[in-house]
């Protein structure tokens, strides 16, 4: 496959790797994503997906949204993938500069990465919303109802729900890095969530790799396309 060849030529001969991923690198460890045909947003609740996880839901029905938090969008147990592995060791090899993603799952960090940009947050840091005392997610896990601090404050995961802005610090780190990039991976992402999509238009360079099952709207500026899964391609690296 020729197009393995040049993708593997350009690993070989890059010295800041980005790699951008999305909820299809972790799907493959086991942990479901929003939007395919058994995803989130393909299943029947009581209210949409979009709903229950957005902020004002939270702060009206938080018992509900713990619940579905709990049941639905709390990956505990899972183990990286081949994909997680390989990134690691592109970082420690000093070709990787730094991975964004959109996942909340921590499993980049469980692999070995040092430098991950978490968009959208992680469920592995949770804080009082009174105290700011921190709390791992186990705790959340395993209360009943809305889990509470020793102070009263509610216990709130350190994730980015609907209606919520992104974290400014996180977004600069992101686009710096994207900037100074030699070759940008974007993988297991559909490219059609703003603002995180909208941190592809900074890559400058000439080596932009997109690996996903599905056509995205950015096919046609990608120098290199994989349809197909990063398991795949990432084996083969």
């Amino acid at each position: 496959m020729r197009q393995l060849e040049v993708l593997k030529k350009w690993v070989e001969e890059s010295k800041s790797i980005v790699f951008f991923g999305g909820a299809g690198v972790s799907t493959e460890s086991g942990i479901p994503d929003f939007r395919s045909v058994d995803g989130l947003y393909s299943q029947k609740f009581e209210y949409p997906p979009e709903t229950i996880i957005s902020h004002s839901f939270y702060l009206q029905k938080p018992e509900y949204f713990f619940r579905f938090y709990r049941e639905k969008m709390l990956p505990l147990g899972f183990e990286p993938n081949v994909t997680h592995r390989v990134l690691a060791e592109w970082e420690k090899e000093g070709k990787l500069s730094a991975v964004v993603t959109q996942n909340i799952d921590g499993l980049h960090q469980k692999a070995g990465s040092k430098r991950v940009y978490e968009l959208h947050g992680s469920v592995l840091r949770n804080y009082c919303t009174r105290c700011g005392k921190f709390y791992p997610a186990e705790f959340v896990k395993n209360c009943d109802g809305v889990p509470r601090c020793d102070c009263g404050g509610i216990v709130k995961p350190d994730v980015v729900l609907y209606e919520e802005s992104l974290d400014q610090d996180t977004i600069e780190k992101s686009v710096s890095a994207i900037q100074n990039a030699d070759m940008l991976i974007v993988g297991g992402t559909s490219l059609t969530v703003y603002p995180a999509a909208g941190l592809i238009h900074y890559y400058r360079g000439n080596r932009l790799v997109l690996i996903n099952r599905d056509e995205t709207p950015f096919d046609n500026q990608a120098d290199l396309v994989f349809h197909e899964s990063l398991g795949t391609v990432f084996s083969s690296l």
